[in-house]
């Protein structure tokens, strides 16, 4: 068994994903149909399937985070519940009853879970117990990936481009980012020629059997952490390999995040939110490639914000309607790494900020035209 410590690292890692996710679907029309419009306004249900006992420190975490996710909804518009898959306490076909009588007349919006057990279980019983309710599983894995369509999960995946070392017997990675000396350049040709490119075709071509689309998220330390990077891989890897686009990555490397959205277009799949705040008093003297703690904020020449406290409503709203004007409909994640705030905290101010910006609507016609 792995360290609780590594777990709830991985877990970190998700909840953001998992809880911009959820907010996004209590907020959103039903999944069952247009006949739910002549139904009155109800609360959404959002259920919770873990592994383990309700004691399990992990499961306490998630549930923590996810409700302070959700509490930036309108009050009362979101119903939350957790269940548990402990095989200690209970055998499956136990729970199954258990959740058949609890649920049985009670519809559940959406159903998530982080663990392959507790999807599995999901799965062989889901006719029975939540035909019709869509379950929202984070692959991490391919075997995970594999069980996409059963699990009507979410079909991109987010990924980074991973970075080789200088040579085969490397054990560190190896970004390079200039030109001279020349023994640079060869580094970087070898790169991507005998390890990006190889590695990332045959990659792209397993995702794309699956029906998954694959979104990279440019980041400095890889071979892809710019536009031109990234269309560079997609050449290589094919059409469902695109573009995690996070602005906070390109704020402090001096792009322009608005412009960036012009040069990638239809290669955006996926869309973190997440700012920077930059300092240009410790700029000048440590410059962009800034190597000290996240957590040294006063000496960084940035840190990484929440939403709205290192750039304002006017950008946020001008990224939001280049992001429609280029055709991108899919969702945008909150992504938490603010050294200033708790993840709780950052999430919902987060949530509370953007949920005036993003536009839900399609357009209408343009009479005046």
């Amino acid at each position: 068994m792995k360290p609780l410590r590594d777990t709830a690292k991985r877990l970190k890692l998700r909840l953001p994903m998992v809880a911009a996710a959820l907010v996004w679907i209590a907020l959103s029309p039903s999944p069952y149909g247009a006949g739910d419009a002549q139904e009155p306004a109800r609360p959404k249900s959002v259920l919770a399937l873990h592994l383990g006992g309700v004691d399990n420190q992990t499961n306490a975490i998630f549930d923590k985070n996810i409700q302070a996710a959700l509490a930036s909804a309108p009050a009362g518009s979101i119903e939350y519940y957790a269940e548990y898959l402990d095989s200690d306490r209970f055998a499956e076909e136990r729970l199954r009853d258990y959740l058949r009588q609890k649920y049985g007349d009670h519809r559940i919006d959406v159903i998530i879970t982080l663990a392959r057990p507790t999807l599995n279980f999901l799965l062989k019983y889901r006719s029975d117990l939540f035909p019709n309710t869509p379950i929202v599983f984070h692959a991490g894995s391919r075997a995970d990936l594999a069980k996409k369509d059963e699990a009507n999960g979410v079909p991109v995946m987010v990924d980074f481009s991973g970075c080789p070392g200088d040579s085969p017997n490397s054990t560190a990675p190896n970004w390079v980012t200039c030109p001279w000396p020349p023994d640079f350049r060869k580094v970087l040709d070898w790169q991507w020629n005998e390890v990006v490119a190889p590695y990332w075709t045959e990659h792209a071509r397993f995702a794309a059997d699956h029906g998954v689309k694959i979104a990279v998220e440019m980041h400095p330390g890889f071979v892809a952490y710019s536009p031109e990077t990234m269309l560079r891989l997609r050449s290589i890897s094919g059409a469902n390999v695109g573009c995690n686009y996070d602005p906070s990555h390109l704020f402090w490397q001096g792009i322009d995040p608005i412009a960036a959205v012009r040069v990638l277009g239809e290669a955006i799949f996926h869309v973190h939110a997440k700012d920077t705040q930059l300092y240009p008093t410790n700029m000048v003297r440590s410059g962009v490639l800034d190597t000290k703690p996240y957590t040294d904020e006063r000496d960084r020449a940035w840190i990484f914000r929440t939403c709205g406290y290192g750039h304002g409503i006017e950008f946020w709203s001008e990224l939001v309607s280049t992001l429609r004007m280029f055709g991108y409909d899919y969702a945008i994640s909150i992504e938490h790494e603010d050294s200033l705030l708790s993840p709780g905290e950052g999430l919902t101010k987060a949530a509370s900020f953007l949920n005036n910006i993003v536009v839900r609507e399609q357009p209408a016609a343009a009479w005046w035209s």
